[in-house]
């Protein structure tokens, strides 16, 4: 696996977990790559099948040709910029690991949070089957994670694009909730059965939020390989979310719980919204102590 020109070509000689590693560090390390032991344990714990614990337990252990060769085609992929979660198809979120893949959006480990609003509000609540109404759904990490951690929940996701709703639906059936799960294909509220309106307990979304300008100065691992229809949010960030602010009173149940994701510097705009259809709109900060989300609950009939 040493490197030639740049390039990762072919050595037979007997390489170990620990060789492996050592090499990929430096190797990715020079090639600027982000966080490059991160991802030298991602790639081999992708290639291997062991956990990145078991990768220094067993540092010793040999490759097998085959491993080797898929861990090669990792670096490689990796080394050019493709992003670590979509060379090794999955992607950490809260209890789970989610899979993704080229042209579905990778969760971020802030979203987490916008999970836990939702499950402390259903806490709060008290309702033993409530409905809750995941829009944008991408990968499906707050549908899946929201069933999967609470085990009464009836969750219906909504996504735009067809094949990211398939890797949703995958997401649920490897999570064991596919039965509590639906994705529906579509926009925003349409694929909704009518039967719902009035009597969901939670709207939540994390939707496209970054102003079509400011899409040119995102890190070239996210602008050119992310989904555009994930990240632009229009000429102020906000065009989806104006969208789903109008539109949620119509499926909330009175007391409702409408919850979304934003931009740190829009997320103020965003509550703005919010007040004038949802009372007691709070805004929420992530695990970075930035101001992420806000929520509030339909007002009362």
């Amino acid at each position: 696996m040493p490197a030639d020109d740049g390039a990762v070509r072919r050595d037979e000689r007997t390489w170990t977990v620990a060789d492996a590693m050592a090499w990929t560090v430096d190797y990715l390390t020079r090639k600027e790559i982000e966080s490059p032991r991160r991802s030298a344990e991602w790639l081999l714990s992708a290639a291997t099948g062991l956990s990145r614990i078991e990768l220094y337990a067993h540092h010793d252990r040999p490759l097998t040709p085959e491993e080797r060769a898929a861990f090669r085609a990792g670096i490689e992929r990796r080394a050019a910029g493709e992003p670590l979660q979509y060379v090794t198809g999955e992607m950490p979120f809260r209890h789970l690991v989610l899979q993704v893949r080229p042209g579905v959006f990778i969760p971020r480990p802030e979203t987490e949070v916008l999970v836990d609003t939702v499950l402390e509000y259903l806490d709060r609540c008290g309702v033993d089957d409530p409905i809750v109404v995941d829009l944008c759904t991408g990968s499906g990490a707050v549908a899946v994670s929201t069933a999967y951690e609470r085990a009464g929940a009836r969750v219906y996701a909504t996504e735009i694009v067809p094949g990211t709703a398939e890797v949703a639906r995958l997401n649920a059936e490897r999570a064991g909730v596919v039965e509590r799960v639906t994705v529906g294909v579509g926009d925003l509220f349409v694929p909704l059965p009518p039967e719902l309106r009035g009597r969901v307990d939670v709207v939540v979304s994390n939707p496209p939020y970054i102003p079509t300008a400011d899409l040119a100065d995102l890190p070239a691992e996210v602008a050119s390989r992310e989904p555009r229809i994930a990240l632009d949010g229009g000429a102020d960030g906000l065009d989806t979310v104006r969208r789903i602010v109008a539109g949620a009173g119509e499926w909330l149940r009175p007391g409702g719980l409408l919850a979304v994701e934003t931009d740190t510097t829009r997320v103020k705009d965003a509550a703005e919204l919010m007040a004038s259809w949802y009372e007691g709109v709070v805004v929420r900060r992530d695990l970075t102590g930035r101001d992420r989300i806000a929520f509030g609950t339909r007002r009362e009939a």
